[in-house]
């Protein structure tokens, strides 16, 4: 099977990214081009982000996942900690987030190490979950091989038996991760394939250095 797809081209047009225009905190910028993204271009998923591990085989996975909250501090998503990536992230904690939206043609690439958040933020958080989520958080035992998928759903219709009347308590192997930012990367397509990037680092004493590099 063959297809070549050397003439597939497009020509970003649709904004510029000034390194004069740029605040000092990369923080402010992410949440600028995340709220503009998100009021302008609907059909693009917002939060969707693709997550990159490292894992305990040695090699690289990449998978989109959902950010739930971004703060000063960093970027906060939820999965099962024992599932593949909830695995690699505690073998090797270096992570990569990016976010692609092509309505604006904008990317983001942040690099930094992934820790679990407190069991309180975590318990917050499942608590405003759909029953549904909270149940099918515990019928997965996320990245094991499954027989079929009529399994997955008995075993949910077990749970929501079991739990019929119950409050629902977050299990402990499902929780939070925060991503803590040592770079920072803003790309903006440009006609010509010229685009602007711009990339934040942060130094010795905790401050961000910016600087722009070529395309």
């Amino acid at each position: 099977m063959e297809k070549d797809l050397s003439n597939y081209r497009k020509s970003y047009e649709k904004g510029e990214l000034l390194l004069k225009d740029t605040p000092e905190n990369p923080f402010e910028l992410f949440r600028t081009w995340f709220n503009d993204v998100d009021k302008h271009f609907p059909e693009d998923e917002t939060n969707a982000m693709t997550l990159s591990t490292i894992g305990i085989d040695g090699y690289p996975k990449s998978r989109v996942v959902l950010l739930k909250k971004f703060t000063y501090e960093g970027f906060i998503f939820y999965t099962n900690y024992e599932s593949e990536k909830g695995k690699a992230i505690q073998h090797n904690p270096n992570v990569c987030l990016s976010f692609f939206w092509h309505g604006a043609e904008r990317q983001i690439i942040i690099k930094g190490k992934a820790t679990k958040i407190a069991d309180n933020l975590s318990d917050g958080y499942f608590e405003s979950r759909p029953r549904g989520s909270q149940l099918g958080a515990i019928a997965s035992n996320q990245s094991s091989i499954v027989e079929n998928r009529i399994v997955l759903e008995q075993k949910l219709k077990q749970l929501e038996v079991d739990y019929e009347g119950k409050t629902i308590e977050r299990p402990d192997f499902w929780g939070g991760f925060i991503v803590k930012p040592i770079s920072i990367e803003f790309w903006q397509g440009r006609p010509n394939r010229l685009h602007d990037r711009i990339l934040y680092d942060l130094d010795a004493q905790f401050n961000w250095v910016k600087n722009r590099l070529s395309p």
